[in-house]
């Protein structure tokens, strides 16, 4: 192993630790009697107890894990039909700038496209709440389905078309049985982009929440503001938990659907 490799994997190692470090923190904080971050008292379950405990956050769980079940699916179905109709667009001119168009949403700031939503429901009329939540992760979350839809189409070969065409296939058939089922690694990358970009923004929901609906980035920013408790830590712990489950989750399924002719195949 030379010089330079163990460098870059110390550095990586370092990086790791940075980024963790504040996490593990938090998360064993979570499990002190004490009440306060400042010293560990004794171990116990009592403040994950409190969470569960209290039914208003449960409700906002409930509303956040729908909202973002809801825009990842409706968003995934929009960016899919998007990115196909994006890369069969035949001009190019066209091509390019809705693709430019695509990345300025994604690069866009938060605070910017939450102020605009707020504006832009209030001019319409539009009540603040499920719907202008639900409306506004959907809608920036469907730039991020499309760029990770693009690439699987970019490198998929057009014979495969041709000669699904050539073999009597419509054009439903094609779309249904070569299209989709080649590009399923990136739908699949898309929904679950989609889903923790919904589950952890604040900026936006911030803006566009209403009265009477919250959801939890923005419950656990009002319970910081008055006050940091360990709840904050439990639910935090907690939400940590879910993400990786969800991050393994998203490697099983790309896993199994990256070469779908070997699992097919028993041994």
């Amino acid at each position: 192993m030379d010089r330079s490799s163990k460098l870059s994997k110390v550095y990586l190692a370092l990086v790791f630790v940075i980024l963790y470090t504040p996490i593990f923190y938090l998360i064993f904080y979570s499990f002190n009697s004490g009440g306060t971050m400042s010293s560990f008292k004794s171990f116990t379950f009592e403040h994950y107890k409190a969470v569960f405990a209290d039914t208003r956050l449960i409700m906002i769980l409930i509303n956040t894990v729908i909202v973002a079940l809801l825009s990842a699916l409706l968003s995934t179905a929009i960016g899919v039909i998007g990115a196909i109709g994006i890369i069969f667009l035949k001009n190019r001119k066209s091509r390019n700038a809705l693709l430019s168009l695509n990345n300025v949403l994604v690069v866009s700031p938060d605070v910017i496209i939450g102020a605009s939503f707020l504006i832009l429901f209030t001019m319409v009329g539009v009540k603040l709440g499920f719907a202008s939540v639900l409306i506004s992760h959907i809608a920036f979350s469907v730039p991020i389905v499309v760029i990770m839809v693009l690439p699987k189409l970019q490198e998929m070969s057009s014979t495969l078309i041709d000669a699904a065409l050539d073999l009597g296939a419509s054009k439903r058939d094609v779309l249904s049985r070569v299209i989709i089922p080649y590009i399923k690694p990136g739908i699949f990358a898309g929904f679950f982009l989609a889903l923790t970009y919904s589950l952890d923004d604040f900026a936006v929901t911030f803006f566009v929440t209403g009265n009477g609906f919250s959801t939890l980035s923005v419950e656990i920013y009002s319970m910081a503001r008055a006050g940091i408790t360990l709840t904050i830590n439990a639910l935090s712990g907690l939400l940590f938990i879910v993400t990786l489950l969800l991050v393994l989750g998203y490697y099983f399924v790309t896993n199994r659907t990256k070469n779908p002719l070997r699992t097919g195949v028993s041994k």
